[in-house]
């Protein structure tokens, strides 16, 4: 069976693109026929580039944008820029984030939680929930204005959340969690939704080095995002709201609406 989601014209705002899973959910999605303003830390231009060309399509309607999404000026203008180019924000992909590689490899070795740097803490924790909840502020008022929107957050794995070595990490994708759930109900009845979406495992990006999983053919590929992510950001998923997506769960040989059913269930706990 070859599923069918309808994203035509749809407008995304999908931050962190320049690798990884955001990569693969922009490029998925603009050829599915979304517009999209894409986002990436300073100093991303050519990776955000490559994104765009790796695309294959001159039709392909793409706006490329980078700041730091833990700071709300930034936020802002990334909603204003998007608001500018397409007049509307149908969708947040609240991608971008950081892991324990920004401790270096050794992917394995259990850090303790008083041996993080400071610097490291802050980076991760303001990235990872103060983004999210920035960006999310300001991409819900123009939601709230057209009277629908769908807000889609990254989620991990529950036990990689209280993992032992995974702190800061783990425990910012359980405040994520926790937020999705909550901001499921905060906006219940006014066409916005919010659903978490995640690998199911861990994933083929370069925020597991290779020093520490050579092994890459076991890691979920990030093209597993993209049937989900799709399925969020269209109609087919608007009385769905505080679920989370386990995209290594997705059956590309069901029906859309019974590969849902399988790779969805309630957010949080």
């Amino acid at each position: 069976m070859t599923q069918t989601i309808d994203v035509r014209g749809k407008v995304v705002l999908l931050t962190g693109a320049s690798r990884g899973l955001g990569r693969a959910m922009a490029i998925g999605l603009a050829r599915a026929g979304a517009k999209l303003a894409i986002t990436a830390r300073p100093g991303s231009e050519a990776k955000l580039a490559d994104t765009v060309g790796s695309i294959g399509s001159p039709d392909a309607d793409v706006l490329t944008l980078t700041g730091d999404i833990a700071q709300s000026g930034d936020c802002a203008r990334f909603v204003e820029s998007t608001l500018q180019r397409f007049g509307r924000i149908d969708a947040l992909i609240n991608n971008a984030g950081l892991g324990m590689d920004q401790l270096g490899a050794h992917f394995v070795r259990r850090w303790k939680f008083d041996e993080i740097p400071d610097d490291v803490w802050k980076r991760i924790v303001d990235t990872n929930i103060n983004g999210t909840w920035l960006m999310s502020r300001a991409a819900v008022k123009p939601m709230l204005a057209q009277g629908s929107g769908r807000i889609i957050n990254l989620s991990t794995s529950f036990p990689t959340m209280i993992r032992s070595g995974f702190t800061p990490y783990g425990p910012t994708k359980a405040a994520i969690e926790a937020m999705t759930a909550a901001w499921a109900d905060d906006y219940r009845d006014t066409g916005i939704t919010v659903n978490a979406l995640l690998p199911g495992w861990a994933s083929d990006t370069d925020m597991i080095p290779v020093e520490d999983f050579p092994e890459r053919e076991k890691l979920v590929p990030p093209s597993v995002m993209v049937q989900p992510a799709l399925w969020l950001v269209s109609d087919a998923s608007k009385d769905t709201t505080g679920m989370r997506v386990v995209a290594k769960d997705w059956d590309a040989t069901l029906s859309v609406a019974n590969a849902a059913r399988a790779a969805c269930s309630k957010a949080a706990w």
